[in-house]
This record gives C-alpha cells, structure tokens and sequence, in this order.
C-alpha cells in the first residue's frame, strides 16, 4: 500500500513550528515578526541565508524563536548549501499525521516536532536561464532539490501542513492567522496545497524544456570531460 488512508483530522491548527527557507527573501520582513507576535511560543528553522536574514528581523527575539536547521537535525550543512534540509527529522515533522500513534512514537523517538507551515520558495531557475549568456552548468546549479522536496511533502499532507511558496501570499496569511488567533482551517491548507503543486510543476516544466533544447554533445562542451 502506497500510504496511510486518513481519516480523523483537525480543521484547525495551531502554527507552533515553522520551516523558512527561500531564495526570494521579499515580505520576510512583515512575515516573521507577525508569526511571532501571534504565536509567541512559536519556533523557526531556517538554513544558510535565511536563518542570517530572519536573524536580522528578530534581533534579541533570534534566540528564543529561530533554530538552524543543522542544529535541529544534528547535520551540518555541507559546502555549498548542497544538502541542508533533507533529513529524517524533516520529513518526518513534514508527514507525519497527528491521529496516527505511529507517527507520534516516531517523533518522540527521534526528539522531532511536527512542522506545521513551510515558507519555501525556490533556486531562480527561470531568471538564469533567461539570461543571454546562460551555460548549461549555471542552469544545472540552479536547479533546486530540497525546496520542492519541502514544498511536496508540506502540500502532499494538507491534512496538517500549509505550504506557502509564494510571498505574494504572506499578508493574507497574516490577516487569516491574526483573525483566527493563530490557527489555519482546512479549507486554507487545502487551497495553499494546490498553489504549491502547481508551482513545483511549473519549475520542473521548465528544466524539461530548457533541457529538452540542448544534445549531448553541446553539454560536453561546457565542461573538462575526464576520459
């Protein structure tokens, strides 16, 4: 059997923890204090340079509600930014369903929590290749691997998680959680979720098609092949 079949969810959930990372950092600055303000236990993970953005933001706040993702799984990001989030402790925090008991040893065992809204958006894959002077190893470096990991796992369980990928979408999420005093309905999750498919299959479309234009032998010689 593939998956779980679910039947017993909340409507409502509680934004208690949070995982940001993105390329686009635009809203941030409006986003992260209001999450803060109105769940003020809540707790952020973050990687590379979001975690020095959100840092920045928060100031004295950092140390009490923002966690380097490395710190949380105990992995270090390795050079690069090459992998940072793909980790057990995520995914299982990303999937996990809160009326499964399984689910809930898994993360008593592992010291995990239940991640309950993702701010993802992804590597400039459109804007590089774009450019006139593109090669194919600068669109290759941009194709990003763990934000649609995220976005995927978070959209895949709506049931719990609310995917946000787009920063267009922050001030109506801050007026839903201000107005319902902290919580996300079904009905949001779900509507997040779609966005969120949609747009990881608009960014893969787009490296088929780039990749799609180019043969073989013109990517050999972008590169010192070894022989």
């Amino acid at each position: 059997m593939a998956g779980n079949i679910v039947r017993d969810i909340d409507d409502a959930v509680r934004i208690r923890h949070v995982l940001c990372s993105v390329s686009d950092k635009t809203g941030l600055e409006g986003l992260i204090p209001a999450l803060v303000e109105i769940n003020p236990g809540v707790r952020i993970f973050s990687t590379g340079g979001t975690f020095d953005a959100l840092k920045k933001i928060l100031g004295e706040r950092s140390a009490r509600h923002l966690t380097q993702v490395s710190d949380y799984t105990g992995q270090p990001e390795t050079q690069g930014g090459l992998v940072k989030t793909l980790d057990f402790k995520i995914y299982l925090g990303l999937l996990t369903e809160t009326y499964n008991p399984a689910h809930q040893r898994d993360l008593e065992r592992t010291q995990a929590v239940a991640i309950d809204l993702v701010v993802v958006n992804l590597y400039p894959f459109q804007q590089t290749v774009a450019k006139p002077d593109v090669t194919v190893e600068m669109a290759r470096a941009n194709i990003d691997i763990g934000g649609p990991c995220m976005i995927r796992a978070a959209a895949k369980n709506y049931l719990r998680v609310a995917p946000v990928v787009d920063p267009a979408d922050y001030p109506r999420l801050v007026e839903t959680l201000r107005r319902t005093g902290g919580t996300l309905d079904l009905a949001t999750r779900f509507e997040l979720a779609r966005k969120a498919f949609a747009h990881t299959a608009e960014y893969d479309t787009a490296i088929a098609r780039f990749l799609g234009r180019l043969e073989p032998e013109a990517v050999r010689g972008c590169y010192d092949v070894k022989r």
